[in-house]
């Protein structure tokens, strides 16, 4: 199939149900808003460093509902997001053992993130996605963040949001806190 033709079959998908799926040069299929993932697959695992020196490994995290936010300190969305996280999720949530929240920083340093997270004024945990690997499990490597994955307590995805949204943020919150209530 020609570019010509493969362009005008995924515009012709996209219009007819919303949701891209197609197929880049390395085999990877891709979904709206360039994630490689979607709701109902198994969240693809991963350990990485905190900033306060700890690991976290998603896989440990079962039977927990958690929030995964991908973020970096030049992602002017992300600034503006992370404040509504952090009073509207994990100041609620923060001690419910049931809940996890860890946001994974883009290809920048311990020292780098330290300084962004202050100046934003958050405080749930931050990992060190150094190189970008993480993201690349769940989204095109150079697409971009902010982005967010809800998963259950049964590791699947169960929803993925992209940008900064007031509504969907919304909905976010809405979903966090009820299943957390089942």
């Amino acid at each position: 199939m020609n570019k010509k033709s493969f362009l005008l079959v995924l515009f012709l998908f996209v219009i007819g149900s919303g949701i891209v799926v197609a197929q880049n040069k390395d085999d990877v299929v891709v979904y709206e808003n360039e994630y490689i993932v979607k709701v109902g697959d198994t969240a693809p695992d991963f350990t990485l460093e905190l900033t306060d020196g700890s690991a976290f490994t998603l896989s440990e995290q079962r039977g927990k509902v958690v929030m995964l936010q991908f973020t970096a300190g030049w992602c002017g969305v992300c600034r503006k997001e992370m404040p509504f996280i952090e009073r509207d999720i994990w100041q609620r949530h923060k001690d419910n053992s049931d809940f996890v929240l860890v946001g994974i920083d883009r290809e920048e340093t311990k020292e780098q993130i330290e300084a962004f997270i202050k100046k934003v004024g958050t405080t749930y945990p931050i990992a060190m996605d150094t190189n970008a690997d993480v993201f690349a499990s769940y989204a095109l490597r150079n697409s971009g963040i902010t982005r967010n994955v809800l998963i259950d307590k049964d590791g699947k995805i169960v929803m993925l949001t992209r940008l900064f949204n007031e509504e969907e943020f919304k909905s976010l919150v809405e979903r966090i806190d009820k299943m957390l209530a089942e």
